[in-house]
């Protein structure tokens, strides 16, 4: 499997700066980076990670099971990952996710039929004290409201 060469690089330098043996340090930074650059984590992209680290593809395949911010399958250019959990819920979290399904046409985990747009319900941020939050990609949003959204996702539509 083939990355651009800037991502290339990048992997080069992330596990050189583990010793060796200790490499696997570096595989949730490559899962991240690569499943940014090709749209997801896939049966190859496993297999190749496992080989540059030296490890065996079920320890990657642990790692994609534990952790939620992998996907296997593509998501839309804007993902837009709404928090629920109880600072955004009671600042209104649960509605900004029902306004934005209703808005998208698209539920949890779902992407749009142009590909634009993802959605998912997340259970935490990290940005309690602005709540209700969202990220889009790894744009962080606070303090929202259903009309601050609305404006978002228009914004984004016209990114396209």
């Amino acid at each position: 499997m083939t990355f651009s060469p800037e991502l290339e690089a990048k992997f080069e330098k992330m596990i050189a700066n583990y010793p060796p043996g200790r490499q696997k340090g570096a595989l949730i930074p490559m899962l991240l980076f690569a499943q940014d650059e090709i749209g997801s984590v896939t049966p190859e992209l496993v297999q190749e990670v496992a080989s540059r680290l030296k490890v065996k593809p079920v320890e990657v395949e642990e790692v994609l099971g534990f952790y939620t911010m992998f996907t296997r399958e593509p998501r839309g250019k804007h993902h837009i990952q709404i928090c629920t959990n109880i600072s955004c819920m009671l600042t209104g979290g649960e509605e900004l996710f029902a306004h934005a399904s209703k808005k998208l046409g698209i539920g949890h985990r779902q992407k749009t039929a142009d590909g634009q747009f993802s959605l998912e319900e997340v259970e935490c941020l990290g940005a309690c004290s602005w709540a209700p939050a969202l990220l889009v990609n790894y744009d962080f949003h606070f303090n929202l409201t259903p009309e601050k959204l609305d404006r978002l996702i228009d914004s984004l539509r016209k990114m396209q």
